[in-house]
This record gives structure tokens, C-alpha cells and sequence, in this order.
């Protein structure tokens, strides 16, 4: 119960902006504002002010930082559109994207097998752990450098993955993608 109403008192509305970069009734995350404050107040500025907001279920759950698990909630195509515009990056901390992608979950036994034995989360080598939305062309690939042939296939025939010739498979890494000249006529 406890988690849920942290989700839902997570955010806060700007009041003052102070010296911040905030614009007024802009809605930011709570710990994200405290941090902003307690840099200004250590460099002699002004800090915001804010008021906490109470979302319902529905919007806490569109208005995580994990465009995946917002996106399988509600508003999927609204979530996923946003997210290529912005080029949006998933850091895949969390279980539900990570149950999303098929992926091991970042706890139990799955934490040591993909993050190392004793690793803190704060020292893990994210280069792996990154779903990107490209915003030049929308294609997401997860785990670029782990993805097998069978993966790729399968993201081809499902049309979220360019099936045009530009996924070259056999080298090294098992795949390699080939961008599109932008000077070429």
C-alpha cells in the first residue's frame, strides 16, 4: 500500500521558480526538485517552491520515467510516439520493462547474473541495459550487442526492426545495422 501511494504522491507542482530552470505549475518529480533546490541554495540562489500533487492511479502509472511501463499500461500509442519524438532512453531498472523485453529482472538471482556478484546498482555498467528509441527512424533495439539472429528475426517479423536489408547478420556481434546515407541522392 505504501508503495502505491508513493507512486502517487511523486510529483510536485512549481509555485515559484526561484532560480531554477522551472517554469510555474510545471509538474516535476519530487526528488529530482530537492536536488535542483539543494544545488541552487549551495551555489547562494534562490530555491523553488512547490506544492505536492496527488495523481490517481492511472496518470502515476503514464507518468513514470519508463516509457515501457507506461506505455503497456494505457496510451501505448500516445507513450511510444512521445517517447521516439523525445528520443527517449529506458534505463530497464525496474521489473515490469524487464519482464517486457524478456530480459532477467534486476533482482534475485537475475541480479547476479547480469550485473555481477556484489555490484551496487549505482556502479552498473549501463551500455546493456539501454532500450533507445532512434527518433531519426523509430526503430527500438534492446541489448543491441547481445541480440541473437533469432531475436532479430523475430523483431523483423513483427515490423518493429527495418526488414529492408539494413540488418545484415553473421559478423561478430551477430548483426550489424547499416544507417542510411544522408548525403546519398
Amino acid at each position: 500500500m505504501e508503495v502505491i501511494c508513493r507512486q502517487m504522491m511523486r510529483k510536485v507542482s512549481i509555485i515559484y521558480p526561484g532560480d531554477t530552470d522551472y517554469l510555474q505549475d510545471e509538474r516535476v518529480d519530487r526528488l529530482e526538485f530537492q536536488q535542483i533546490n539543494e544545488e541552487i541554495l549551495s551555489q547562494g540562489g534562490e530555491p523553488a517552491t512547490a506544492m505536492p500533487v496527488l495523481l490517481g492511479l492511472t496518470k502515476a502509472s503514464l507518468e513514470t520515467t519508463s516509457f515501457l511501463s507506461a506505455a503497456s499500461f494505457q496510451e501505448t500509442t500516445k507513450v511510444l510516439t512521445e517517447a521516439a519524438i523525445n528520443g527517449k532512453v529506458d534505463t530497464l531498472r525496474g521489473l515490469k520493462e524487464n519482464v517486457i523485453i524478456g530480459k532477467l529482472i534486476p533482482a534475485g538471482s537475475g541480479y547476479d547474473a547480469r550485473f555481477g556478484a556484489g555490484a551496487q546498482l549505482g556502479e552498473v555498467d549501463e551500455t546493456n541495459l539501454e532500450l533507445q528509441v532512434q527518433p531519426r527512424n523509430g526503430v527500438a533495439l534492446a541489448d543491441e550487442d547481445q541480440a541473437t539472429d533469432a531475436e532479430l528475426r523475430e523483431l523483423m517479423e513483427a515490423g518493429l526492426v527495418p526488414g529492408d536489408g539494413s540488418i545484415t547478420f553473421g559478423d561478430e556481434s551477430g548483426y550489424s545495422i547499416e544507417t542510411p546515407d544522408e548525403n546519398a541522392e
